[in-house]
């Protein structure tokens, strides 16, 4: 690997384009926005609406109510009436669990303040997603359904239940059907309160529905091996991994699982073992999977299928009918490559594609098991429970709906297909024909507005349940707060309407887990359930691997793939393949009022507050247009208008479009954000694909700066990213490391050394296994209260984010030298590029430029190696801002949480309970940074003088680290020599950015490894 390989960030800085040189020369690259601060809720502004004791003294009377007894609490009592097992300043821990992994949930005076995973949970080892830390936010927004009501007016409790039961009756009576609507659900409970009813109401039935479908992947599995499961995939027992449009990584079936799987093979201790998992993704647009691969090869949507097919050939030594090859030979290449490699790792090799088609999952299954992949990284017994959805049981309900044989209808777990199901218009037209339609969901969203009941859902933070994932394994559900607004949980109302001899749902979850429990040969009775309680998951034995093996003829299913592919070909100047895919922070849009998740840059395009049309380069020179230009999209007789986004790596003639935009009912954070993408699907061979088919483009006109936060900052073309192949780094393990044995380099210092004999805060972190999610960003915005800024400020460069992820470009073919010289319209072609994801916050260096230039000593170095900010002694001369070389400190501009400019994307005051009351919330006019979670550092420090001991390495995790479901993140004392973060720092691949500089960081990053060939790299 060239060691002087040239990296960027975006085109703007690869072409030093005179806007960005500008912005990035100025000391300061965005005035002082005087007026702006006078008129908000400054000199001249009226005084804040409200305050933080303002939001305690709601909390006391509505949410900071006792922490979750072991029964539910159904009234509120006086908080004189102190719970025992509340002590003010302390935190309690209750586990629960999201999505079926088991989690924590970090409580303080009885409100939920904090996410965090449970170490022990089985599949992603503590790690959590983005959408997991959010999760909490969401508990405290006011946009939620408050009460109970009928018609769009409030009404009590017995009265709505006293009108739903009258109609089951009469629909009972009059022979209509039932319906009930809801994402696919793995809660053995609620499964259970759903078969109840429907015994109740034998003319009710259960559809699955998912926003984004596996169908394909579940009936692929019936086809070939009589098995309508969604397999569990083990990528951690992979070799070799080629995956096609499968964005495993970001948002295909279980990523956070995947991540903690993927890594095993390819971080620091795999590399120890000179072992390292090898990855080919072919893929349309740039995903977060794709990023990490060892090889991606840019192909069109229409060329999948065909590439899966010679694939197959390659392996099975056959010839399919209608095979032919691509016209790309350097993609004809890869797929012969990728052949050779899968065959050579058969046992230890796994295929994937994210395609819905039922017919390519066949292949796909075909594949696998010429591989030999089933019952070693394929597990169909020990199945997976996610994506159940049935996307002919939809349609077939649809149908039901505009005959008029449907007399009621119950949405249930926030189902919403009036917003994202594909034909949202022909679902809400049948909807009206519907006599009772009830929506459990905790929002007044797009589906819920066309109903005449709405009887909210407890929170999942309110709630007792369940859950089951993966087959086998079991998490459970339980309250760590009474519920803030009059609600009700689904189950419970479900149990009254039926009239079933148990109505209070968590006596109904606790007697079903006193038999399960006894299957399960676990602890039973009111030991087992508090054994279940505190541990938060429970395991039964894996069942053995059964024998599968694929017999079917490919004849017809190869013809049906190829015939597929050539519908997909875009033929003329303004035609293109049309792709929809998830973002990893929106996924299908249901949490979009989510100003945490909306503010999270997308991993790759680094956008936030909107989805835009994706392209590639030569296309935008074709059509004469520039990055932001705005761009009718038509396809499928529907269209929106997007800007233009320039993506290297995009393949030619193909647009991707994000989904989970374009809310009209999400709450003021979510409406009117992007565009919604959903209706550009199609239900094509029976399932629902986002191979959208033929897309027409054309220009508006209009021109939209996206809030883009990758280019805000410039190292001025100093390179901060190091990376080397396998076979480099296994002849030179310091190869590329800048380092020579174990010693780092010798610089002359003009600081003072000191010793530090007891603590030494430092931490590494391993490029390889760091997979650039974003987890860590929100898990820091939870734990150290980090503000939302909204669109237009990021836009201003004003994001306040303590930690950020950098995702750097670079040319595969390193002997190609980038000129200051070259023009936008000379670039070589920007398919072939790779990715780095660097996470950077403050490097709390030990000769910190930023303390030698602050007047007034705000910012200091501790005793321990620590950088403190004293908010109280700064004054806002951003001098240490522009004296950090790593640009990782942020300025307050405004009074984010008391502004009422600011109010949507904190919604309200009840948003204010969510702070951790043990970091203050910072004021306008201060700079602030990576604390390295100070409090929790003194927590640590505090609970080991309590037990009369000295700190353990692992006692102390700061956020981003405890979050990671990669676990690329080491925090520790380096005056441990045995501590993980000593070790790690001592690897041959650490080095530390702009180490020239002599400031001496105490953050160390390990090098980037990339399993390739010489031709590849």
């Amino acid at each position: 690997m060239d060691s002087n390989k040239k990296y960027w960030k975006g085109l703007e800085e690869l072409n030093k384009t005179p806007e960005f040189v500008e912005k990035n020369k100025n000391e300061f690259p965005e005035p002082i926005p005087i007026e702006d601060v006078l008129s908000g809720n400054g000199l001249l502004g009226k005084t804040p609406r409200r305050d933080f004791l303002k939001a305690v003294g709601f909390g006391v009377g509505a949410v900071t109510l006792a922490a979750c007894q072991k029964v539910p609490v159904h009234k509120s009592i006086p908080y004189l009436i102190k719970p025992e097992e509340v002590t003010p300043g302390v935190a309690n821990y209750y586990s629960s669990t999201y999505d079926g992994h088991a989690i924590l949930v970090k409580t303080r005076e009885g409100r939920p303040i904090k996410i965090e995973g449970n170490p022990n949970d089985l599949l992603s080892k503590g790690g959590l997603s983005a959408q997991a830390q959010a999760s909490v936010l969401d508990l405290y927004d006011v946009n939620r359904v408050q009460k109970p009501m009928k018609d769009a007016t409030e009404y009590e409790w017995k009265d709505v239940d006293a009108f739903v039961i009258r109609e089951l009756a009469a629909i009972k009576a009059g022979g209509k059907k039932i319906r009930i609507v809801s994402p696919t659900i793995h809660s053995p409970s609620t499964l259970a309160v759903i078969a109840d009813f429907i015994a109740q109401y034998p003319a009710a039935k259960h559809i699955n529905y998912d926003a984004v479908s596996y169908t394909g992947i579940i009936q692929a599995n019936q086809n070939s091996f009589g098995k309508a499961v969604l397999p569990h995939y083990r990528f951690d027992k992979a070799d070799v991994i080629v995956s096609f449009g499968a964005d495993f990584l970001g948002a295909w079936i279980s990523p956070t699982e995947f991540t903690t799987q993927y890594v095993q093979n390819r971080n620091n201790k795999s590399l120890q073992s000179k072992k390292m998992s090898r990855h080919i993704q072919f893929e349309t647009g740039m995903s977060l999977t794709g990023t990490n691969a060892d090889v991606r090869i840019p192909i069109k949507t229409s060329e999948e299928g065909v590439a899966l097919v010679n694939l197959y050939n390659a392996i099975a030594g056959t010839t399919l009918p209608g095979s032919k090859k691509l016209a790309d030979n350097a993609t004809n290449n890869a797929i012969t490559l990728a052949a050779n490699e899968l065959k050579a790792a058969k046992g230890k090799a796994l295929v994937v594609a994210g395609s819905n088609d039922v017919a390519t999952q066949v292949l796909v299954n075909a594949i696998n098991s010429a591989l030999g992949s089933y019952g070693t990284t394929i597990d169909l017994d020990n199945y997976s429970n996610q994506y159940a959805g049935n996307d002919a049981e939809f349609v077939e309900f649809l149908g039901e709906l505009k005959k008029g044989e449907v007399d009621a209808v119950f949405f249930l777990n926030n189902a919403n297909p009036a917003y994202e199901y594909y034909n949202s218009k022909e679902f809400t037209d049948a909807l009206a024909k519907v006599r009772l339609r009830v929506s459990f969901n905790d929002h007044k969203d797009e589906t819920s507005a066309l109903c005449n009941v709405l009887t909210p859902n407890h929170y999942y933070l309110e709630s007792w349940g369940d859950d089951n994932i993966v087959e086998g394994y079991y998490t459970i559900l339980q309250p760590t707060i009474n519920p803030v607004y009059d609600t009700r949980q689904a189950e419970q109302s479900l149990l009254i309407w039926a009239d079933a001899p148990v109505k209070e749902y968590y006596t109904y979850v606790r007697n079903n887990w006193d038999k399960k429990l006894l299957a399960i040969g676990s602890l039973s009775g009111q030991k087992g359930w508090e054994t279940l309680l505190q541990t938060g998951f429970v395991k039964a034995s894996d069942k053995p691997a059964g024998s599968y093996t694929f017999t079917r003829d490919l004849n017809a299913v190869a013809h049906t793939i190829l015939a597929q592919g050539d519908q997909l070909v875009a033929s003329g100047d303004k035609k293109f393949e049309l792709q929809v895919f998830q973002s990893k922070a929106m996924l299908d849009g249901k949490r979009a009022n989510n100003p945490w998740l909306q503010e999270l840059p997308d991993p790759v395009s680094k956008v936030t507050w909107d989805n835009f049309a994706a392209l590639s380069l030569n296309d935008i020179k074709k059509l004469g247009l520039n990055e932001g230009d705005v761009i009718t999209i038509d396809a499928n007789g529907y269209s929106i208008a997007l800007p233009i986004l320039l993506q290297p790596g995009q393949a030619e003639g193909t647009i991707s479009v994000a989904l989970g935009y374009g809310r009209t009912m999400a709450g003021p954070v979510g409406d009117g954000v992007g565009k919604n993408a959903f209706p550009f699907m199609v239900l094509r061979n029976g399932t629902l694909q986002s191979s959208a088919g033929v897309a027409t483009i054309s220009s508006t006109g209009d021109n939209i700066v996206l809030a883009q936060t990758q280019t805000h900052h410039s190292y001025e073309g100093r390179n901060v990213v190091r990376e080397t192949t396998l076979k480099d780094y296994l002849k030179d393990p310091y190869h590329n490391s800048g380092r020579s044995g174990s010693d780092h380099k010798a610089y002359t210092s003009l600081w003072d050394e000191y010793q530090r004999p007891t603590y030494n805060w430092v931490m590494a972190i391993d490029l390889n296994a760091c997979t650039g999610c974003g987890a860590c960003v929100v898990a820091c915005n939870a734990e150290n209260n980090v503000p939302v800024v909204g669109r237009d400020e990021v836009r201003r460069r004003r994001e306040m984010h303590w930690i950020r992820i950098d995702r750097y470009y670079s040319f595969n073919d390193a002997g190609k030298n980038v000129t200051e010289e070259r023009e936008i319209g000379k670039l070589e072609n920007l398919n072939n590029v790779s990715v780095i994801h660097q996470p950077m916050l403050c490097q709390h260096c030990d000769h910190a430029p930023c303390e030698t230039v602050c007047p007034v000593l705000a910012t200091v170095h501790s005793s321990e190696g620590l950088n403190h900010m004293a908010y109280n002694r700064c004054v806002g001369t951003r001098y240490c801002a522009n004296n950090c070389p790593f640009k990782v400190r942020r300025f307050n501009w405004f009074n984010y949480w008391n502004d009422s400019r600011f109010e949507n994307y904190l919604q309200e005051q009840h948003t204010q309970l969510v702070l951790n009351p043990d970091v203050t919330t910072r004021f306008r006019g201060v700079m602030e940074k990576c604390s390295m979670c100070i409090q929790r550092i003194q927590a640590g420090k505090l609970q080991a003088k309590m037990e009369k001991r000295q700190v353990k390495d692992g006692d102390i995790k700061v956020a981003c680290q405890q979050t990671c479901p990669a676990n690329a993140i080491i925090f520790g004392n380096a005056v441990d020599p045995n501590s993980e973060v000593s070790k790690a720092l001592k690897s041959e691949r650490t080095f530390y950015v702009l180490e020239e500089l002599n400031v001496q960081p105490g953050i160390g990053y390990q090098v980037k490894v990339r399993n390739r060939t010489e031709l590849e790299a």
